[in-house]
């Protein structure tokens, strides 16, 4: 039978992989979401732009999913539906809006806030609990994100 402190531990240590494994989930469905936009981009610029950051989650994945191995828990190797049907309504924006490069940038700002808001919660919900290492990745990762997003702000006013 487990001793209390041994169940508070178990839960706990879900609560983290629960909440690495949704971050996780959610950077392979932006390194997809930007590798969409980057094909229907029609700004040399923008696809530019778009590879890099796809670039950038294809890394935040790895870090996490090393985080993920060093408390001993097997990382996802794929996005979530969510982001399946995210991708499909900008093919559908995307067709509507006739490919248009400020139709892109604004589903990328709606990406990037709903990232800046999941790094954000598990912060705030797992926070003393997450270990060093991860919590510094985490944020450092949300500071990375929230730059992008006012570079995208910055972007869109100039399309």
């Amino acid at each position: 039978m487990k001793t209390t402190l041994e169940k508070a531990n178990e839960r706990r240590h879900k609560e983290i992989s629960e909440g690495l494994q949704a971050i996780l989930e959610k950077n392979y469905d932006a390194e997809k979401g930007y590798k969409k936009a980057m094909e229907e981009a029609k700004s040399p610029q923008l696809k530019n732009f778009l590879k890099h950051q796809a670039a950038q989650r294809n890394r935040f994945a790895t870090e996490i999913s090393h985080e993920l191995f060093e408390i001993d828990e097997k990382p996802k190797n794929s996005g979530s539906a969510t982001g399946s049907l995210h991708r499909a309504w900008i093919d559908i924006k995307t067709a509507f809006t006739g490919h248009d490069d400020e139709a892109i940038l604004e589903e990328v700002i709606r990406g990037e806030k709903a990232s800046v808001e999941e790094y954000e919660q598990v912060l705030k919900n797992d926070g003393e609990a997450i270990p060093l290492a991860s919590d510094n990745i985490l944020k450092s990762q949300l500071d990375e994100i929230k730059k992008t997003l006012n570079k995208v702000k910055t972007l869109e006013d100039i399309a």
